[in-house]
């Protein structure tokens, strides 16, 4: 169907050609010419126009002949010239400016368009872009030739700006589908694709442990059971940031829990996994509610994480839970070099990682998506993280989960009993 539907494009491109070069040549000159007339008789010069503006968007335009540059132009401007030309009446006029006109069954050329600029690497901005900037060229030549516009040169200009909003949306619209696509077979490969092989390999490590033949293979499968266990977690890690960067949200099951609980066997994990460090726990109050128990460990794995990579070797790690009326409030505080004023604002943004403590090489260290994950758990709970930063009081972060979870309308928890 593609290719039947690029096929039709490209004929209908060709025949207004044909038109084309049955005119007399270059634009009337004086006033007088009409819009649709105007852009028949100067393809060339809109079509080099558009070229010119592709070309500045780099990187993505570096290395492109003027083919793929000049792309589906001439279709979208076939079907612009038809759109100004064709019987309007006002409803059908009132419908597009809603943007309900009833489309095509067949692909566009807005749609191949989009398609290929998604392919060659341009992002929906620049494709947008491109939109505006065949706009302003058509208007500037055109008033250019046409220096006094009357009544209906106003209608032909309304005509061809609902024309270029149509095509634009069509774009758009059809490089979303396609990035959503995308997503979705993203998330198809890593939960699907990736785990089973991986799957495989740590219960395969399991079995060599429990047989324990030599110390050796023992070491080796505890090596193996370790790294699978690390991808595993960046696997997950990726998915929840590919679920919330795409505006899905995080799903959460809502069911009757102990934040209290939840957070002494996340602490003791921590201790067990961090012996030379030494981790407090303080527990305050009611801590009970409706929350997803696996998530609220996900936040206190990432923030327990994050502040024993980013604290001084020597000093302890403080986890406060405090009930209070409408809210909990799971804080962890730490002693490290501070976090810069101007990093305060982005650093619960994904890749967005500090230096560590010891100055080594970010690269050895973690994707910067901890503190991401856990900023969307708590807003998918209705609730909010900040963080304090000092020399003098060190690093504090603070989760506050209401009660009365109220979660996005993309997210829609179950409630389990």
């Amino acid at each position: 169907m593609f290719k039947s539907a690029t096929k039709d494009v490209r004929d209908s491109a060709s025949v207004w050609h044909g038109q084309e070069k049955q005119e007399t040549g270059n634009a009337r000159q004086g006033n007088g010419i009409r819009l649709a007339d105007f852009m028949r008789n100067n393809t060339t010069q809109i079509v080099s126009e558009w070229e010119a503006f592709a070309r500045t968007l780099t990187p993505t335009s570096n290395n492109m002949t003027p083919l793929a540059l000049r792309d589906h132009v001439n279709a979208i401007l076939a079907f612009i010239v038809n759109d100004i030309e064709s019987h309007q009446t006002a409803l059908e006029q009132i419908e597009k400016s809603h943007g309900d006109k009833e489309q095509s069954t067949a692909t566009s050329a807005a749609e191949i368009h989009a398609s290929l600029r998604l392919s060659d690497g341009f992002n929906i901005n620049q494709m947008v872009s491109e939109y505006r900037a065949l706009r302003a060229s058509v208007i500037k030549l055109w008033s250019r030739a046409n220096t006094q516009m009357n009544g209906v040169d106003i209608i032909d200009l309304t005509r061809f700006n609902e024309s270029i909003d149509q095509v634009s949306a069509e774009s758009v619209n059809h490089y979303t589908k396609k990035v959503e696509y995308a997503k979705d077979l993203f998330i198809g490969i890593l939960s699907h694709d990736l785990r089973n092989p991986l799957n495989a390999i740590s219960m395969s490590a399991q079995l060599q442990l429990r047989m324990g033949e030599n110390e050796r293979q023992t070491r080796l499968a505890t090596q193996i059971f370790d790294s699978t266990s690390r991808v595993t977690t960046i696997i997950n890690d990726l998915l929840d940031v590919t679920r919330a960067r795409f505006g899905s949200g995080l799903p959460v099951i809502l069911a009757p829990m102990d934040m209290g609980f939840i957070s002494q066997q996340l602490v003791d994990e921590m201790r067990a996994a961090y012996p030379t460090r030494t981790i407090s726990l303080e527990i305050s109050g009611d801590v009970k509610g409706e929350w997803d128990k696996s998530r609220i460990g996900q936040v206190l794995s990432n923030l327990i994480g994050n502040a024993i990579q980013y604290s001084f070797k020597d000093s302890s790690i403080g986890v406060t839970v405090k009930g209070a009326t409408d809210e909990v409030l799971l804080s962890v505080h730490n002693e490290g070099l501070p976090i810069p004023s101007e990093q305060i604002g982005t650093i619960f943004s994904s890749l967005t990682r500090a230096a560590a403590d010891d100055g080594g090489d970010p690269a050895a260290f973690n994707l910067g998506l901890g503190l991401y994950i856990a900023k969307e758990i708590v807003v998918s709970h209705g609730g909010t993280i900040d963080v304090t930063s000092s020399e003098e009081d060190g690093t504090t972060f603070t989760a506050r989960f209401p009660r009365a979870v109220e979660v996005a309308s993309n997210n829609q928890p179950n409630r389990t009993a």
